[in-house]
């Protein structure tokens, strides 16, 4: 059954894949978990009833009450970031690749949500696509580690996570680091900065803003986070290391040069006309707050915590145990993190309002009377094959992008061409990708 839906799905992004459709596409996906309503009656608890759709469930929004009896379809999206300064063209930004549909799995609410998501991406692995980012809500957040977060990293994407208003702030520590949103920072972080989030209701981030004291509070974490020393390896191991150390510190920590001997530094001549050697000073770099005692007295090398005492770390696949959820790799609520991850929720969004509109509706249980949740796979399959066919036609007539096949093409494939017979009395053959799905 999940073999036929993916065919149907995958048939058009295959179809726009060979016209050089998505070729200025970056990889970056959208997930997503909509509902899927249901014809038949839900159970009624107080008249001992059950419901004829045995693999139905309540399926509850964010923020929502009450819940809507049926099905949760898991779909991804082709999405895009955008640019943080805005887009450097001028005029009126346009999308380079249609934000087509590129996965399907229809299940009960609340189950396999994590698993559902690694199945539709694995399906991609076939066609060469870049991996990007991928932007998921509180619900994929919520799933285990060996569920979500490892196997899309296994694949080669970079997540981008939202949190529930009590896992925001400190989330646990590693090897002395601290975990705050996310991201691993410096043991000695100032309090006022790790707990900038703690607490934080959904609305406050929504509406976070450039100028506020929270958004001064979330860019002065960038310096005490820890650095990026090597990227992921085959087996996705990456080294993060102090941002006290290396070639180019990001703050001054007593406790580092204390306990790696560090000396002054000379006293040198600095341009202040020449904002980037200004920058560069160890007196224009914050300063890490060690507490006064330490500061008289060092404690022992061997009571200091791991990242302080040998300042590179290793972060494995799975390291952090069940802290490994949260972690992400663009810092929570920083312009970079607010670049991807607001973008590609708006396009899933798009997406699941194209899919919800008039046309199609997959929201109307009318237009899928079949009993069962085999029936109901291949009927919305079906529906997301068409919207997929709409958009490709649409985004063509649109840009009128140059592609590697004719108009007519992809005319024929979201059905607006003429289906008449030509001058030899036949009428179009099939596209292969559709012959293929038939």
């Amino acid at each position: 059954m999940q073999e036929i839906s993916d065919r149907l799905v995958l048939v058009t992004v295959r179809a726009a894949h060979r016209r050089g459709l998505l070729k200025g596409w970056r990889g970056d996906i959208g997930a997503d978990t909509t509902p899927v309503p249901a014809w038949h009656q839900p159970p009624r608890e107080r008249r001992g009833l059950a419901s004829v759709e045995l693999t139905a469930g309540w399926h509850y929004c964010g923020g929502a009450e009450e819940g809507i009896f049926g099905h949760s379809a898991s779909l991804l999206v082709a999405a895009s970031r955008r640019h943080r300064a805005g887009h450097p063209q001028a005029g009126e930004r346009v999308s380079r690749h249609p934000q087509l549909a590129l996965g399907l799995v229809l299940d009960t609410p609340g189950k396999r949500v994590g698993p559902n998501a690694v199945h539709s991406l694995a399906q991609l692995a076939p066609f060469g696509f870049p991996t990007g980012l991928l932007a998921a809500d509180r619900a994929y957040t919520d799933q285990i580690t060996e569920h979500f977060a490892q196997p899309v990293r296994t694949l080669g994407y970079q997540v981008v996570l939202d949190y529930k208003q009590q896992h925001r702030g400190i989330q646990g520590t590693h090897q002395g680091a601290l975990l705050v949103d996310g991201s691993l920072a410096c043991p000695a972080m100032p309090h006022a900065l790790a707990h900038a989030t703690t607490g934080l209701n959904d609305k406050a981030v929504r509406d976070l803003a450039d100028g506020t004291e929270l958004s001064e509070r979330i860019a002065g974490r960038e310096p005490y986070f820890l650095k990026l020393k090597e990227s992921a390896d085959e087996r996705g191991a990456i080294r993060l290391q102090c941002p006290a150390s290396g070639p180019s510190p990001a703050v001054v920590c007593p406790r580092f040069n204390q306990v790696h001997r560090v000396p002054a530094p000379r006293p040198a001549v600095v341009d202040l006309t020449d904002k980037r050697a200004t920058a560069a000073h160890s007196a224009a770099k914050p300063t890490v707050p060690i507490p006064q005692g330490e500061r008289l007295r060092p404690l022992p090398q061997d009571e200091l915590p791991r990242i302080c005492q040998k300042p590179t770390i290793t972060v494995r696949p799975g390291a952090l145990g069940k802290l490994d959820k949260f972690r992400q790799d663009r810092h929570y609520l920083h312009p970079t993190w607010q670049d991807a991850y607001r973008p590609e929720r708006a396009n899933i969004e798009g997406l699941n309002g194209r899919a919800k509109s008039h046309g199609t509706d997959i929201s109307d249980p009318t237009k899928r009377l079949a009993h069962g949740r085999v029936a109901q796979t291949i009927l919305l399959a079906l529906m997301i094959c068409s919207i997929n066919l709409h958009i490709l036609f649409s985004w063509h007539q649109t840009t009128r992008t140059q592609t590697t096949g004719s108009a007519h093409e992809i005319a024929v494939l979201s059905g607006s061409a003429s289906t008449h017979p030509d001058a030899a009395g036949l009428p179009p053959p099939i596209q292969p990708e559709i012959r293929e799905t038939i």
